[in-house]
């Protein structure tokens, strides 16, 4: 039987990630040494959406020649590789979005919040598995109001591993005190669908058009669990969570 829904936060309950992905398409603008459009920079960040944040920093860099001109700006955040300075010219932009909070509201995703709605009122536990940083996460929460909607919060703060590793989902199964296998969780993203499989999970995908591609190929969820119509997902989760009242 299911005893706790967990949630993603980034493209799961809010579309962050176009907002990131926008982000860091600024950020590369600010340091490619020849022209370049957002448009190149959000379809290549769409290729490694979900990963680690120095894989996804590392490949854009790499791409779009930044190094010379991101060494250039080490010593000014006080870091020791161009990727790490990417990163944090990359977090100033998305800073600056944080701070609107009626851009945050325009991207919630409504249909992923009303199933977490659905959970607190049908009493099951539920918990927040982010890879966002806790003041980040702090933020976007207090924006959606949803600072007391989670029986336990859980960031990339809080684990030395991110996603796809499994450690986070481990984390929070033990903190609520209930089984991995009586956990379902909603994931937007491959790394976080890898995750919660590995954790033991059971796990429904919203796909976005950032992780539409990467989830239907990762082959580790029945295509019934995949949903890409986000008015679907509660359906979707009702029907998982009966099917698994029926194991007991």
């Amino acid at each position: 039987m299911i005893e706790a829904v967990i949630f993603d936060l980034d493209g799961t309950l809010v579309q962050t990630e176009k907002l990131k992905a926008i982000s860091y398409a600024r950020a590369v603008t600010d340091l490619c040494p020849h022209n370049v459009e957002e448009k190149q920079v959000i379809e290549a960040f769409r290729k490694i959406v979900g990963l680690p944040r120095r894989e996804v920093a590392q490949a854009l860099v790499d791409k779009f020649d930044l190094s010379a001109r991101a060494s250039e700006r080490m010593k000014e955040f006080g870091v020791s590789a161009a990727w790490q300075a990417f990163v944090q010219i990359r977090l100033q932009h998305y800073g600056r979005m944080l701070q609107d909070s009626d851009l945050i509201l325009s991207h919630e995703w409504p249909h992923n919040l009303a199933v977490l709605e659905e959970a607190r009122n049908a009493s099951c536990k539920t918990a927040l598995a982010t890879m966002s940083r806790c003041p980040q996460a702090a933020r976007v929460l207090e924006i959606l109001k949803l600072q007391d909607a989670f029986d336990f919060i859980a960031t990339r703060d809080d684990v030395e591993r991110g996603k796809p590793d499994p450690e986070i989902y481990y984390l929070v199964a033990s903190e609520l005190g209930i089984p991995s296998e009586r956990c379902v969780v909603l994931e937007d993203s491959p790394s976080g669908v890898r995750a919660a499989v590995a954790a033991g999970m059971w796990c429904v995908a919203v796909t976005t058009p950032f992780t539409k591609e990467g989830v239907h190929a990762l082959g580790l969820l029945e295509e019934r669990w995949i949903v890409d119509d986000s008015s679907r997902v509660a359906g979707v989760v009702r029907e998982m969570i009966v099917e698994r009242q029926k194991e007991r």
